[in-house]
C-alpha cells in the first residue's frame, strides 16, 4: 500500500484533529472546509456574499500578492504527496499553489507561526480547476503545520496532506500505549482486501460511530481468509489486544488471531485463533505480559474466513531500541 503516497493517510484531516488556524481571507467561503472529511458536495444557493461553495474562497484581488491559509496538522509526520482539489471551482479556482511545512514544538498560537522556519514541500505549480490536482512530495522533514499558499486568489475545496506519522516519542513514555494507532505512528502496510472501508480506518482515533468507519472485506468465496498488516509506531512489547467489532452485526468474522514480526523477522504468535462475536469490544491479555514479552515491530490480523471489524488496539510499551528508533525519526535523522 505504501507505495502509492495518496494511499497513505490523511495527516491534515479535521477526522484525525486537523485545524485550519489562520487564513488571510476567507470572504467567500470559510477556510475550515479544507480539510473536512469527504469529498466536496455542489451547493446551488448564494448567500449574501455570493454562490455558496463548499471550500475556502478568498475574494477578487486588485493588488499583487497572494492568499493563504496555515493548518495544524492533526499527526505530525513526514509529508509523502499533497492533493489541492478545486472540485466545483471552475471560473474562481486559483490557477498555482505551493505549499510549505514547519516544524513547531508544543501548542503555538495561529499569530506565531506566521513567523516559523517555513521550508517549501511543493513548490509553485499549475492548478486545473474542478481537479483533484495530486503532487508527489520529495524527502522533506518531520512537519507539524503546512501553510497553503494560491496565486493570485481564488477558491480550493479540499486540501489533502498524507503521510507518515512521526510522533513525538515523548508522549509514549507515560505509560502503555497503543502501539498500533495511527496517531502514535502505526501504519496499516498491506491488506488482502478493503472492498468496503479502508484499513486506515481500523487504527483511526477514537471508537467508530458505524460500521462505515471500520475496515470490511468482500465477501469470500474460497477456502482462505482476509488479513491486515500493521507496522507498529516502533518495536515494542504488545500485552493487552482490542479485537473491536462494534456496528458489525451480521458481517463479523467468525474469528481473529494476531501474529507478531520481530526486527529480525522471525513470526511471533500473540494471539491464537479465537472465536469473536458480532458488536463487540473483545480485549484480550497476551500471554507472557511484561518484560519477558517477545518484541515485535509490526503484527498481522487474520480474519476467519472475513468480514469487518471497527477497530484493532494493541497495547504495549516500546522498547529501548524502539523509542530510540522514534526519536531518530522525529529529528529528521532517518
Amino acid at each position: 500500500m505504501t507505495a502509492d503516497p495518496f494511499s497513505l493517510p490523511d495527516l491534515a484531516s479535521r477526522a484525525v484533529g486537523g485545524a485550519v488556524i489562520r487564513a488571510n481571507d476567507e470572504f467567500f467561503a470559510a477556510k475550515e472546509n479544507l480539510i473536512v472529511p469527504g469529498p466536496a458536495q455542489a451547493r446551488v444557493e448564494f448567500g449574501h456574499r455570493g454562490k455558496e461553495y463548499d471550500g475556502w474562497e478568498t475574494r477578487r484581488r486588485r493588488e499583487p500578492g497572494s492568499d493563504w491559509a496555515i493548518v495544524r496538522l492533526g499527526m505530525p509526520g513526514v509529508v509523502s504527496g499533497v492533493v489541492i482539489d478545486t472540485a466545483f471551482f471552475l471560473g474562481n479556482f486559483p490557477p498555482q499553489a505551493s505549499v510549505e511545512g514547519a516544524s513547531v514544538e508544543g501548542h503555538p498560537a495561529a499569530g506565531e507561526l506566521e513567523a516559523a522556519d517555513w521550508f517549501p514541500l511543493l513548490p509553485l505549480s499549475p492548478l486545473a480547476g474542478g481537479t483533484a490536482n495530486a503532487f508527489p512530495v520529495g524527502p522533506a522533514p518531520r512537519v507539524t503545520h503546512v501553510r497553503l499558499t494560491i496565486h493570485p486568489d481564488g477558491g480550493v475545496a479540499r486540501l489533502r496532506v498524507h503521510g507518515t506519522v512521526v510522533p513525538d516519542p515523548r508522549l509514549l513514555d507515560a505509560g502503555p500505549v497503543d502501539l498500533a494507532a495511527l496517531e502514535n505512528g502505526g501504519l496499516v502496510t498491506a491488506v488482502s482486501n478493503a472492498f468496503y472501508g479502508t484499513p486506515h480506518q481500523l487504527i483511526g482515533r477514537g471508537f467508530a460511530r458505524s460500521m462505515g468507519e471500520g475496515w470490511e472485506t468482500a465477501r469470500r468465496r474460497d477456502q482462505g481468509n482476509d488479513w491486515v498488516d500493521v507496522a507498529l509506531a516502533c518495536e515494542g512489547r504488545v500485552t493487552l489486544a482490542e479485537l473491536d467489532t462494534s456496528y458489525f452485526l451480521g458481517n463479523a468474522p467468525g474469528a481473529a488471531a494476531l501474529t507478531g514480526t520481530t526486527a529480525g523477522g522471525d513470526r511471533v504468535e500473540l494471539l491464537p485463533r479465537t472465536a469473536l462475536q458480532p458488536d463487540t469490544r473483545h480485549r484480550f491479555v497476551l500471554p507472557e505480559p511484561g518484560p519477558g514479552a517477545a518484541a515485535v515491530t509490526a503484527v498481522r490480523l487474520d480474519v476467519f474466513p472475513d468480514g469487518g471489524m471497527a477497530r484493532l488496539r494493541l497495547w504495549g510499551r516500546p522498547t529501548e531500541a524502539g523509542r530510540a528508533a522514534l526519536e531518530h525519526r522525529r529529528l529528521g535523522a532517518g
